[in-house]
């Protein structure tokens, strides 16, 4: 009976807080949020960390910071994830377009102590008619410095938007993206910045998410069932990100002109196996050993804008994510994992609901392990 109304208490108090500044469900003191861990409410108690950071006197403006214990091949150790992974979790849904337009949305922009303008829920989409919206401007220096991957600013230059623009492809998947004063419009919604951020694209920035899996298998080379599901477990080679520390499906920018289905295969190359450091000699064995893997018909299993902390109004992240498989474990499998300069670790990890990721590769791994019909 006391847990019952413990229960309601902290279920009451999460709906008055959030109602107050028209977010969905979340609660008002990091005790709460105590609660809500216990009780599985991650999403809530991760909305409940956007609004201590926001709106209560004397709060840290950190966005959020906890711990998440995640299963590896090997044994379960904790994880700790920072303002880039707002709102981890597994796949939900929201009555609005803001479902898939939440780390675009994290407080703090990553890599900075900017602050993005609050957009609640019902002011997401830009049909929304909202004056008294006024992102911050923010371009990360890094990108202010010209670098090749990046485009001058506009006005020095005239980009064809919905179009490839010489070697580079500004066509998103989303179909037609508006165009306002010159700069284009995210076509997911408001994010309380404008500019670039980390991004070096005007519009949408292309990338290919190489997911390779195998089979968990015992000593016997026979499939290992999950104890709940009681379905056999899938593996996938993750990378920890140096950038913010969150686990994430390796992958990367495509180059102008570049077939994504070779962007695949290079950035699996670099980022897992560290093929850009290894002798030539054994760099050839590697490009024979992953080939065969990737010429073979992948599951394309997503293609289209990403939900990441580093988007703004004016530049965004789209995939193309495809599944590659190692049905018999003896291709990809046995070559030696090793971190490439944009990884800080790499290894292979059990495919799970409760394995945080990086922006919404979570998503991804879903839809692998339906496609599979193996545990989730």
């Amino acid at each position: 009976m006391v847990h019952l109304v413990r229960q309601r208490d902290w279920i009451g108090r999460i709906r008055l807080a959030l109602t107050l500044f028209g977010l969905p469900f979340a609660g008002c003191t990091r005790e709460v949020r105590g609660a809500a861990l216990l009780q599985g409410r991650q999403i809530w108690a991760d909305l409940l960390d956007f609004y201590i950071s926001y709106f209560l006197p004397g709060r840290p403006a950190i966005c959020c910071s906890s711990s998440y214990p995640f299963r590896t091949s090997q044994s379960i150790r904790p994880i700790s994830t920072s303002c880039c992974n707002l709102y981890t979790t597994s796949v939900w849904t929201m009555p609005s377009s803001a479902a898939s337009h939440l780390k675009s949305r994290c407080p703090q922009y990553p890599g900075s102590k900017i602050k993005r303008f609050l957009v609640p829920d019902d002011k997401v989409g830009w049909s929304q008619n909202w004056p008294q919206y006024k992102p911050v401007s923010h371009t990360d220096p890094s990108v202010e410095k010209k670098p090749v991957w990046a485009d001058p600013d506009i006005g020095s230059f005239s980009p064809k938007f919905n179009a490839v623009d010489g070697g580079v492809d500004r066509t998103s998947f989303e179909g037609i993206y508006k165009i306002e004063k010159g700069k284009p419009l995210n076509p997911h919604g408001r994010t309380g910045v404008t500019g670039r951020g980390l991004l070096g694209r005007w519009g949408p920035n292309h990338a290919a998410d190489p997911i390779v899996t195998r089979w968990k298998v015992d000593a016997k080379q026979a499939k290992i069932s999950h104890s709940v599901s009681k379905r056999p477990i899938l593996q996938f080679v993750s990378i920890k990100r140096k950038d913010c520390g969150e686990w994430a499906i390796p992958g990367g920018m495509v180059d102008p002109g570049e077939q994504v289905s070779l962007t695949l295969q290079r950035e699996f190359s670099e980022e897992a196996l560290n093929s850009l450091a290894v002798p030539s000699s054994e760099r050839a064995k590697i490009s024979e050993r992953i080939s065969k893997l990737f010429k073979s018909p992948g599951f394309q299993v997503y293609k289209g804008c990403v939900d990441d902390p580093r988007n703004t109004d004016n530049a965004w992240m789209e995939t193309v994510a495809v599944n590659f498989h190692d049905e018999s474990g003896n291709s990809v499998s046995e070559l030696p994992l090793q971190a490439g300069d944009d990884a800080g670790q790499v290894q292979w990890v059990d495919v799970d609901s409760s394995f945080p990721l990086y922006a919404n590769h979570s998503h991804f791994l879903e839809l692998v392990a339906k496609e599979k019909k193996a545990h989730w």
